[in-house]
């Protein structure tokens, strides 16, 4: 049993949480953890742990911050559900700490007002949310520009958070303009 003194340490602290998933996180892993900017860009090698450290990151926001509303995103659905599989895997291995209105395939409702939703790579079917408060993008080096661009505002009145994964992918594109410097966001 979870007590309230742990409970509010898993709160503060997202590495806390994650060994709380049974996680030891790598140095840059641990150092994601402890971050508190509201921009980040990983470009990380294969199986380097970053879909599984942002889909940690994604479930303490929707647990820890009630009426969030968290978006996973990537290049295709298959990409984004298996970033969703990680959080709900997480969320079931903590024995779902916050009761869930709606367990579904490609998104979860927690009790607390927060929502975790994953989303095609079409900016053309991805429209209509706002106020979010975390947009997780995987495989980012693959995403085309227009969906970015398209997703963006999701972010604009709520101040929300953007964490862009990938592994390279050539000198194009959104994510290589960030990761040279550039200050799309």
């Amino acid at each position: 049993m979870v007590t309230l003194a742990d409970d509010l340490k898993l709160a503060l602290d997202r590495y806390a949480f994650a060994a709380a998933l049974g996680m030891e996180p790598d140095p840059w892993q641990h150092d994601l953890l402890r971050s508190t900017s509201d921009r980040v860009l990983l470009n990380c090698s294969r199986q380097s742990g970053k879909s599984t450290m942002s889909a940690v990151i994604a479930l303490h926001r929707a647990l820890y911050y009630p009426d969030s509303l968290v978006l996973c995103l990537a290049p295709a659905l298959r990409q984004s559900q298996e970033l969703f599989g990680k959080v709900l895997g997480f969320y079931r291995d903590l024995g779902r700490p916050v009761t869930s209105a709606a367990e579904r395939k490609l998104s979860l409702e927690l009790e607390n007002g927060s929502r975790i939703v994953t989303l095609p790579g079409s900016e053309k079917t991805i429209r209509g949310f706002s106020g979010t408060s975390l947009l997780v993008l995987d495989e980012a080096a693959r995403v085309e520009d227009e969906l970015y661009f398209a997703v963006r505002p999701m972010l604009a009145v709520s101040g929300g958070a953007l964490m862009m994964l990938s592994t390279p992918y050539g000198k194009r594109g959104v994510f290589f303009e960030e990761w040279i410097g550039g200050h799309a966001w």
